[in-house]
């Protein structure tokens, strides 16, 4: 599976290439999760691109300004790590419009919650220092910048080498399939990796107008992924460290790297 290097932090390559070439392999589309769960992570780190959902409408009961974080030795201890955000458009705002009610607070209550949590790991020290652009982005008093770059983190940390576009910066019509067919169209990329939920509802049909194959992605269900789906990957991060959780990230895009072939 072909992947390009990361874009930074402050530049999406959707901004500075409108005409986009083809880049082929596997793309998620993924709206912007605050320190994303197991199965979320597992899926961006199987896609060649990221494209970050941030023009679709914000939702408070969803997790992009939100996280649940549990304790060291006892994941079926949590507790919900959350960014006061305001929505300057009402309930009509987009994620990437999201507002932090108080950037400082918001950003000193995070940090001091995600030392209590995981600071006694022996892996914090290189956790602490690649969520070091996490805290920067609350400088720029935006939820949807802290929550990208909280994702993009962990990514860069397991060593991901994909990109990320930002849908924001892509053409694409309404309609909830037929956006996502063609944010994928723009990015050059020829096979969509789409969650279960999203296997609930997608219409494949525009897809298939494009010449973009739908593929299914399927995360484990049991030992560290009994609650993949619940709390946020910094859990599993803390407990196997950045390299054994590569690894088993790295086992599941390889089966989906399968998948795409054979599809």
């Amino acid at each position: 599976m072909t992947r390009t290097n990361p874009s930074s932090a402050t530049a999406s390559p959707a901004a500075s290439s409108p005409d986009l070439p083809a880049s082929g392999g596997l793309c998620a589309i993924h709206q912007p999760n605050l320190f994303p769960r197991l199965t979320t992570l597992a899926k961006l780190f199987a896609a060649d691109t990221w494209i970050v959902l941030d023009d679709v409408q914000f939702a408070r009961r969803d997790y992009q300004h939100r996280t649940r974080l549990a304790t060291l030795g006892a994941p079926d201890r949590t507790k919900w790590l959350s960014i006061p955000t305001h929505l300057p458009q009402g309930r009509q705002t987009s994620i990437r419009e999201t507002l932090i009610a108080d950037p400082g607070l918001a950003r000193r209550r995070t940090t001091a919650m995600l030392r209590q949590y995981y600071g006694a790991s022996p892996h914090w020290p290189a956790i602490a220092q690649a969520l070091e652009p996490v805290a920067a982005a609350f400088g720029s008093g935006r939820t949807a910048a802290v929550a990208e770059a909280s994702a993009r983190s962990l990514l860069n940390l397991l060593g991901w080498k994909g990109r990320i576009l930002r849908s924001s910066e892509l053409p694409a019509r309404p309609g909830r399939s037929q956006k996502l067919a063609d944010l994928a169209a723009a990015a050059g990329t020829h096979t969509y990796l789409c969650g279960t939920g999203g296997m609930k509802y997608l219409d494949e049909d525009p897809f298939t107008a494009q010449a973009i194959t739908v593929v299914p992605f399927r995360a484990p269900t049991t030992r560290i992924w009994s609650s993949g789906g619940q709390v946020s990957a910094l859990w599993t991060l803390a407990t196997l460290g950045p390299a054994a959780l590569a690894d088993r990230l790295g086992a599941l895009s390889g089966a989906q790297a399968e998948l795409e072939s054979a599809a």
